[in-house]
């Protein structure tokens, strides 16, 4: 078991490339919901392998024996070897626990800040008396969008009109939890962290895409986008209060939205070509490979206790 184990915590580094290069021949959102989804997959494949690395060191402490009713440990090698690996994944795992619950605490608390920033009312935008210009979704029951004072006065109306509707998208879409999902899978695999850039790209392509139709102007949506991205980077100083969940128009690789919404094939290309295709069908080789590995050792693994509680003859 110890053997293959390694497949899903070594998976993520061959997964990864194959799923930016597959996201970027995708339209927005099947390339946002194929980055989420490969996220979550491999951060769960990985964590499952750290806790079957566990088990067998686990089974010399007597406590575990007696609760497991074990007769003998679990040990396949050398029970040093198995103790150290036990050893390091548990505190790998007992890390990556803190990381997460310190992820959403802080989440949380971002969140509460803003909504109370934002003031009480369900009207859906919240405009802030702020000199720096910045936009944004903010989520919650019900989501609004949170608007400065500032970058109102550096667009037109019309454009106001674009900039209400790419965030108006985020909101409706509920693409906060596409990166909520993949920065929580960051902190289980270290790899995972390079899907975050695609990801944000994505999700503010889908977003402007869904502007430019509410509007029915591309060239509209794409001025408004550029401006309020010029606006945002010549203020003297970051807006502050902004959730790290909330995704904002003005933020991203700007240049290259703008020419994807006045290019020829601002939606995307309709299909995968053939070089897409077979990077698409790597990848879910990956993730079935990295899923069926871990279960796989976990029915092993059960089967390893059976023999040590002595149900099953010894192989």
């Amino acid at each position: 078991m110890i053997s293959v184990i390694w497949v899903p915590l070594l998976m993520p580094f061959l997964a990864v490339p194959a799923a930016r290069r597959a996201a970027a021949l995708l339209a927005p959102r099947a390339a946002a919901r194929l980055l989420t989804v490969t996220a979550l997959v491999l951060a769960a494949s990985s964590t499952a392998a750290l806790a079957l690395l566990v088990v067998p060191g686990a089974s010399y402490l007597p406590a575990v024996a007696v609760l497991g009713e074990l007769v003998r440990p679990l040990a396949e090698g050398p029970p040093a070897v198995t103790v150290a690996l036990a050893s390091a994944a548990a505190g790998l795992l007992l890390w990556r626990t803190a990381l997460l619950g310190a992820a959403l605490r802080r989440g949380r608390a971002e969140l509460r800040r803003a909504r109370a920033a934002a003031g009480a009312g369900g009207v859906e935008l919240a405009v802030l008396r702020d000199e720096l210009p910045d936009a944004y979704a903010l989520p919650g029951r019900p989501g609004r969008i949170v608007v400065t004072t500032g970058m109102l006065r550096a667009l037109e109306p019309a454009e106001r009109e674009a900039l209400f509707a790419h965030e108006r998208a985020h909101l409706r879409g509920r693409h906060h939890l596409h990166l909520q999902a993949v920065e929580l899978a960051a902190l289980c695999h270290p790899a995972l962290r390079a899907l975050r850039e695609p990801l944000g790209y994505a999700l503010e392509r889908a977003a402007d895409e869904a502007a430019a139709a509410a509007v029915g102007d591309r060239r509209l949506a794409a001025r408004a986008i550029g401006r309020a991205a010029l606006a945002t980077r010549s203020a003297p100083a970051p807006a502050a209060g902004r959730p790290r969940t909330a995704l904002a128009a003005a933020e991203g690789p700007v240049p290259r939205r703008v020419a994807a919404l006045l290019g020829p094939t601002g939606s995307g290309a309709p299909g995968l070509p053939a070089a897409g295709r077979l990077v698409a069908g790597a990848l879910l080789v990956c993730l079935a490979v990295s899923g069926a590995t871990a279960v796989g050792a976990a029915d092993e693994l059960h089967t390893h206790i059976e023999i040590a509680q002595g149900e099953l003859p010894a192989r």
